[in-house]
């Protein structure tokens, strides 16, 4: 059987720390300059804490696994509990192969420029299934390596704050960081609010594993948000103190980064390089443990396992939805070869698909945040924690989110109806929720 041992409080703060903090898209928004911290400070405020106070209310009240299934299901019904469930496990599965293709190629750049294409694929390919071992194996070791990464990802944010500064003093800072440069502009700073707030979703990841979740959840959204938060602002000021705003590159931009600022180390730059470098790519791999963990739970919480044999099987030795992360582990894995083996226009699909993945993934908070004021209004359960300022307080946090997340999902969507980029997303977007829809049906005719 799986284990039912809970995860306490800093193992809860870790826990979602890992699952929220990524080095490999954080340094994106610095292409807008010192405003960018600005940027991320003002994203913390008007979404990420109500946010977290609705994560907050929804988790110690409602402690149940699958989270935000469990949650749309309660206050809408069946099927938007289905397709919420379908969309939040299929964009890990094509997620994950945008990863580790990261993975590959930051090993590649720092480490071993050399490496062919095929190598490439092949260490993608086998990191997906070390996920697959590790989710197999159950929470316990999941969460057990999340809190450890957790750990080096703090530290190496920590680290490029701090050669930031050291870097500014020895060689002078590459951009100005005069308090006219923190005001932010509307040229880019509205596109990259949307990239940031999806940056900082993950919270109800946790699932009903929580110790005390009644004290435990307020805590631990008040403790990971201000940890995130600082962290995101301090790494982003380390980049731009090496790197000029001009030159951050989105895509490899943490590589370039760490390298410049290892600079400080005189002779020892490239050790110390490479060392934080390998740290910083095993970091990607406890970001998939995290997700495909709750992208697995919120499977089950839709029941979308009972409608198959298959799909419900449980590891006899582990208790835990083996054959889920199978199917996981084999779409990836057949993406990551598809990617490798196009070539040419290979990573414009790919980015697409993974774009499209990435809509389906913020579609779910549209139903997350709705679901909340609604339960406040017609669900007399005692609440744990509750949102400050009432039922006024809920509905003015739920609608900031709301909009914030559609904001978000408006600047993912490639509007050049000329190219195949708009036409992936929609037809990709409209097959998804068919399948969704599909999986209910099948599921209403065999009870």
């Amino acid at each position: 059987m799986e284990s039912s041992k809970k995860v306490s409080l800093v193992g809860t703060v870790l826990f979602t720390v890992c699952s929220i903090l990524v080095l490999d898209s954080f340094v994106a928004p610095a292409i807008i300059g010192v405003s960018s911290i600005t940027v991320w400070i003002i994203s913390a405020i008007i979404f990420f804490i109500p946010y977290g106070l609705l994560s907050a209310e929804l988790g110690s009240t409602y402690p149940d696994d699958g989270g935000i299934v469990s949650w749309v299901g309660r206050a809408f019904g069946e099927f938007p509990s289905v397709l919420v469930g379908w969309m939040y496990w299929v964009n890990v599965a094509f997620w994950m192969p945008a990863v580790f293709t990261a993975f590959s190629g930051w090993l590649s750049l720092a480490l071993f420029p050399e490496m062919s294409i095929v190598l490439q694929a092949i260490v993608a390919v086998t990191m997906c299934w070390v996920i697959v071992y590790i989710g197999v194996k159950g929470i316990e070791l999941s969460v057990l390596v999340s809190n450890i990464m957790a750990v080096v990802k703090m530290g190496i944010l920590v680290i490029f704050g701090f050669m930031g500064i050291a870097y500014g003093v020895k060689n002078g800072f590459a951009n100005d960081f005069s308090i006219a440069n923190w005001v932010p502009t509307m040229d880019n700073t509205v596109t990259y609010i949307g990239a940031i707030v999806y940056n900082l979703l993950g919270f109800e990841l946790i699932g009903s594993k929580i110790e005390n979740p009644k004290k435990t959840v307020p805590k631990m959204t008040i403790i990971a948000g201000a940890a995130i938060t600082f962290l995101y602002c301090f790494g982003t000021f380390g980049v731009l103190a090496a790197i000029n705003a001009a030159n951050v590159d989105e895509v490899d931009g943490f590589v370039y980064a760490l390298q410049e600022l290892c600079s400080v180390f005189g002779g020892a730059q490239m050790p110390v390089f490479y060392l934080l470098i390998v740290l910083a790519i095993s970091t990607l791999v406890a970001n998939m443990i995290t997700w495909c963990l709750g992208a697995n739970e919120s499977f089950q919480a839709a029941e979308l396992d009972k409608r198959s044999k298959f799909l419900a099987h449980r590891s006899k030795k582990y208790g835990t939805s083996d054959n889920l992360y199978y199917l996981m582990g084999v779409i990836s894995s057949a993406l990551i070869i598809l990617n490798y083996a196009l070539s040419g226009n290979a990573n414009d699909v790919f980015w697409t698909l993974f774009s499209f993945a990435s809509i389906v993934f913020m579609l779910n908070y549209l139903f997350m945040f709705p679901a909340a004021i609604k339960l406040r209004f017609t669900d007399d359960t005692p609440r744990q924690y509750a949102v400050p300022g009432g039922k006024a307080g809920i509905v003015v946090c739920g609608v900031i989110c709301f909009l914030c997340v559609a904001l978000a999902c408006y600047f993912l969507i490639d509007f050049d109806v000329t190219g195949y980029a708009f036409w992936m997303q929609l037809i990709g977007v409209l097959l998804t929720v068919a399948v969704g829809y599909w999986l209910y049906r099948a599921g209403k005719k065999k009870n």
